[in-house]
């Protein structure tokens, strides 16, 4: 049975052991967020000093309102490379007016969902339909992985989003790559792979992190030219409003619109899997609250956009986390780095945070996914290759829009063109199947059936006309009567009525009749009010294709004393072996 509970009713049956496990799962999560938080401040083009801020305020709010207890919000990299793409259109990175920029995001980001989750928009994340993620995520990981080879290699890139343009420009400066850099950054992938391949349980970036922070201080990596992350200012992070005009604010709308929307579908995605898994319910529009709270407030505090990390939130279900309160001591955990441990990051590399970040971004392209979607409907593989390619060749805000618009295309395509079966008699019982589909389904003398797989609409009237007035021209028999089965027609509007119309009338000419069955009751009531109904005549709506051709053979065989079709039908309608009935259409 799920457990539904709502958010923040946790609180009263709180235990020694719920504090034992979140307070082991914070730690951990906690450890983790350090160097992660440093590393993706990096990727949105802020001091590593921002990622940890983005790790305090956020995390202490969230627990109280969200609905989830195993998601672990922070610093995000697809989040970051979103900040980076529209900040850095602005302002350049790293200075005061790119920092400021990039926490009024956060509170913009903010105030967004917190107005989705109030107006119950819970539901707009799904225009970010999973092919659109897939693609977007794949192209992010390659950009951001990209982005890191001025930091990997020593050398000067451009500020750029476009992958070509940076690999064009690494590729002119092989030459002044430098030596030690390369060697860190090379030598920290391997640490980080290996540790991934043989110590799975150990926490790798904390590990890098000690590793290549003593090595730069042993063997003085700054000396040799290679780039460190230099002083970082000690203590808790205070009050200031980012300082931006209003112009910047308009400049920065429709990337924090985006953003938002990226991180809900996301978010959203990582608490339904967690909620299903350990049996319990989740509320979309607390946690777009919850989320947009943490962003909004966490700004004032200096942070950058926050919201649910897939690595850590794993980590953090894997070690038996109950309640949300485990952010809480991930933060004091933040907090205490920022008081006491800020002076240790001085000789942490860059080329090793670069490492980082790239095996961090690559582990993202997930080709399981892709082959997936590729077995199983090329169309959806078709949106995620357009969403990937329009993200790294058009811009990052742009490619969520092409797939925003292949999705609604490929829907709308797929509305205009519906399956519409014709339908066989299967002997031996009442039921009528795709005759495409089992082979004992067979078509009745002059009498089409047909099936229509969708709604009746505007977008698809001018298909069925055609459809219907071909199929009854071209079967290659004597048809009489053309029979849909409407039982999957769930909506019927003003175009499609006036396309019925015309068949109705075109079918007539032919010296052929138009049947419907099963037309649920607000279908029925269109039909009725639209004068549908009286044009065909009330005797040719029937509950179902067995009705309808009974009905249908019964008035021949009324005009034909020698036809004795009806007898023959119902014949055939008898049970002939037990088993041999089919379970689904």
């Amino acid at each position: 049975m799920r457990d539904k509970l709502s958010a923040g009713r946790w609180i009263t049956r709180y235990g020694k052991e719920e504090l034992r496990l979140d307070g082991a799962a914070g730690l951990a999560t906690g450890m983790m967020l350090i160097p992660q938080g440093m590393a993706y401040a990096v990727i949105a083009g802020v001091p590593p000093i921002y990622g940890l801020y983005a790790g305090l305020i956020p995390l202490l709010l969230y627990p109280w309102l969200a609905t989830s207890r195993h998601l672990v919000i922070g610093p995000v990299a697809i989040d970051m490379l979103i900040v980076a793409a529209a900040v850095g259109a602005m302002a350049e990175a790293g200075t005061d007016r790119y920092i400021a920029l990039a926490v009024a995001m956060a509170a913009m980001v903010g105030i967004t969902q917190i107005a989705m989750g109030l107006a119950k928009l819970g539901f707009v994340a799904n225009l970010l339909s999973r092919p659109v993620i897939d693609g977007f995520t794949t192209a992010a990981a390659i950009i951001i992985a990209a982005s890191q080879l001025e930091n990997l290699l020593g050398i000067d890139l451009p500020q750029s989003q476009y992958v070509h343009e940076l690999l064009a420009s690494a590729a002119t400066q092989l030459d002044a790559m430098h030596g030690p850099t390369v060697a860190i950054g090379m030598g920290s992938i391997a640490l980080l792979w290996s540790l991934r391949r043989f110590a799975p349980r150990v926490p790798q970036a904390l590990v890098l992190m000690i590793v290549t922070i003593l090595g730069s201080w042993i063997f003085d990596w700054e000396g040799q030219g290679v780039t460190v992350v230099g002083s970082i200012p000690s203590g808790l992070p205070s009050l200031a409003i980012p300082d931006v005009t209003f112009g910047d604010l308009q400049s920065l709308l429709p990337a924090a619109v985006t953003l938002a929307l990226v991180q809900f579908m996301k978010d959203i995605s990582l608490c339904r899997l967690f909620a299903t898994r350990n049996k319990y319910t989740i509320d979309a529009n607390r946690e777009l609250m919850a989320v947009g709270t943490a962003n909004l407030v966490g700004s004032f505090f200096r942070s950058i956009p926050v919201s649910g990390s897939i690595s850590r939130s794993a980590l953090n279900e894997r070690l038996g986390a109950r309640t949300p309160l485990h952010n809480l001591f991930a933060a004091v955990i933040i907090g205490l780095t920022l008081l006491v441990l800020t002076p240790l990051f001085y000789y942490l590399p860059l080329p090793a945070l670069a490492g980082l970040i790239m095996m961090a971004a690559l582990s993202l392209v997930d080709g399981k996914e892709l082959k997936a979607l590729f077995e199983t409907r090329r169309r959806d593989f078709f949106i995620a290759i357009v969403t990937a390619a329009a993200t790294l060749f058009v811009g990052i805000q742009e490619g969520i829009v092409f797939g925003i618009g292949a999705t609604l295309l490929a829907v709308l395509y797929r509305i205009s063109r519906p399956n519409v079966a014709e339908l066989g008699h299967v002997p031996g019982t009442r039921l009528f199947r795709d005759i495409e589909r089992f082979e004992q389904a067979e078509p009745l003398d002059n009498i089409l059936v047909l099936r229509v797989d969708a709604a009746f609409s505007f977008a698809n009237a001018e298909f069925f006309k055609e459809y219907i007035l071909e199929k009854s021209e071209r079967e290659g028999r004597d048809i009489r009567i053309v029979v849909i089965d409407g039982t999957s027609i769930n909506d019927l509007d003003t175009t499609a009525v006036e396309a019925l119309n015309t068949v109705v009338e075109s079918l007539e000419e032919s010296g052929i009749e138009l049947h419907f069955t099963g037309l649920i009751g607000p279908v029925r009531e269109v039909v009725r009010r639209s004068g549908l109904y009286m044009l065909m005549g009330g005797t040719h709506f029937h509950m179902d294709p067995h009705d309808a051709v009974v009905s249908i053979l019964r008035k021949w065989d009324e005009d034909d004393e020698d036809s004795n079709r009806l007898e023959d039908y119902r014949a055939s309608t008898e049970p002939r072996h037990r088993d041999s009935t089919p379970m689904a259409s």
